[in-house]
This record gives structure tokens, C-alpha cells and sequence, in this order.
């Protein structure tokens, strides 16, 4: 007999497989970058792998840990803009950033509650990337939100095929075991054509120390995304659930080519 622990945490994956594929996507302009050269980071809502965007809130905040450790507010600078997603324009958001070191920079930028009205729940999201420039230190850190994606495997200077692993922490210390993780590519432009649900939006789970092991299979920015209930949110006089999520941005680079 399954214990209500087991039972709930199966009920959770059922709930969070069958769930739209709608992700917070904060996209470098390049994965690795050089000290004192400017770049932009676009923050965007929607579909990664059918490139379907919608409007994206606002953060509720966007902050930088350096390759030395300090941290950085950059909410405020943000700038509001807006995309081209079929025949209509959508809300994003992108910033300006500079590295003044050499080393990896480590964004984590925090979402409102987003209504999911197909749903009927709330999501409350985290969404990590790391920016590599010319050194190998920082990659690994810590931004200690209530849920976090830690990578094992360096999120960066990877090839197709390669295996990735992270950790899922979740109340700070805590693995987050037998946990759904959806895992997706961004495709820059809509695919002519679509696959099958099950080739868009792969599903793994993490083992028992928390850890997610997957296969990034061709080039390009992959999300990793997880979720938990925390509890519920009124709205016009009703209640909804809320759900967590943490999501980590990896980039896979070109296959080399021989000469």
C-alpha cells in the first residue's frame, strides 16, 4: 500500500506532465562572452521549442552573482520592449550587461504569481542561466532560492549527445526527490513542422539525492524545469493552487567540425 507521501507525490508528477508546456525563457545573446564587451539578455513567456511567445510580466526581481560572489539588484534596469510573434507583438524585457571579470555570472530573475486561467493555478517562477566569460569559476554557485537548480555538470562548452546533470534543492538544503523535470529546446523561429508532444517536451525524474540526469541531444538553449505545490492564491473570490517552479537554462554548442 502506497504511503500518503508517495501517493501525493505521484498526483503532483500526474499533475505537472500534463501541464501546457509554458516556460519562462531569460536568454543570453551569446553563452560565452569576453570582459569589458556589452551584450543583451532578453527575457521572454511562452513556448520555447514552437517559439509561441506572450506577453511576459514584469520580474519581480533579476539579480547577477558574480564570478568573486557579490550580488547584484538589476530589476531596475530593465527595459520593456516588445517581440514579434506572428501577427501580433508581445511584451519582453531585456538588459544591458557589461562583465567587468573574467569568470562565470550566475542570473537568476523571479517572476510574480502568473494566472494560468486553461489551468486554474498560479505559477510562481525562478529561472537561472549562466553567462560564461573566458574563465571557469562560478558556474556551480548558489543563488539559495526556496527552489534551485545546482548544476553538476558544467552548463556550458557542452556538444550534442553529451549527458547533463543537476541537483533540485528546494527549501535551501534539501534534495527534491523523485521530482518531474521537464526538459525542452528553444527553436529561435516557429518549426515548419511540429513532432509529437512526447519529442517536444521531454520528462525525466530526479533519484533520491535530488539529482536530474538527461541527455541535451542537439545544439542550441535547453530548459530544465521543475515544480512543486506551496500552497493556494484567492482570486475573485476562489481559491487556486500555487505552484513553484524552478527553471535552469543550459547551452549546448555546435559539433565540432574536423578539418
Amino acid at each position: 500500500m502506497r504511503s500518503p507521501m508517495s501517493l501525493s507525490l505521484a498526483l503532483l508528477s500526474l499533475f505537472i506532465a500534463s501541464a501546457g508546456a509554458h516556460f519562462n525563457m531569460l536568454l543570453p545573446q551569446i553563452a560565452s562572452a569576453k570582459k569589458g564587451e556589452a551584450l543583451t539578455l532578453t527575457y521572454q513567456w511562452g513556448h520555447p521549442f514552437e517559439h509561441q511567445l506572450f506577453d511576459a510580466p514584469h520580474p519581480q526581481s533579476l539579480i547577477v552573482l558574480a564570478p568573486d560572489g557579490k550580488k547584484t539588484e538589476l530589476t531596475d534596469k530593465l527595459v520593456k520592449m516588445t517581440r514579434k510573434a506572428g501577427s501580433k507583438e508581445v511584451t519582453a524585457y531585456q538588459l544591458r550587461f557589461t562583465p567587468d571579470q573574467r569568470g562565470d555570472y550566475v542570473f537568476v530573475l523571479q517572476t510574480p504569481a502568473i494566472w494560468m486561467e486553461e489551468d486554474g493555478e498560479f505559477l510562481q517562477d525562478t529561472v537561472k542561466v549562466v553567462l560564461h566569460v573566458q574563465a571557469q569559476k562560478g558556474w556551480d554557485a548558489r543563488s539559495r532560492e526556496e527552489l534551485e537548480f545546482v548544476p553538476l555538470t558544467r552548463p556550458y562548452g557542452l556538444r550534442p549527445g553529451m549527458v547533463f546533470q543537476a541537483r533540485i534543492l528546494a527549501g535551501i538544503v534539501m534534495p527534491l526527490a523523485d521530482s518531474l523535470v521537464e526538459v525542452e529546446r528553444y527553436n529561435a523561429a516557429p518549426p515548419k513542422e511540429l513532432p509529437p508532444d512526447e519529442h517536444i517536451t521531454r520528462t525525466v525524474k530526479t533519484d533520491n539525492n535530488g539529482i536530474i540526469t538527461t541527455t541535451l541531444t542537439e545544439p542550441g538553449w535547453w530548459c530544465l524545469t521543475t515544480a512543486r505545490s506551496v500552497g493556494k492564491r484567492e482570486k475573485d473570490g476562489k481559491t487556486y493552487p500555487i505552484r513553484q517552479r524552478c527553471t535552469l537554462w543550459v547551452f549546448v554548442d555546435e559539433t565540432a567540425r574536423s578539418k
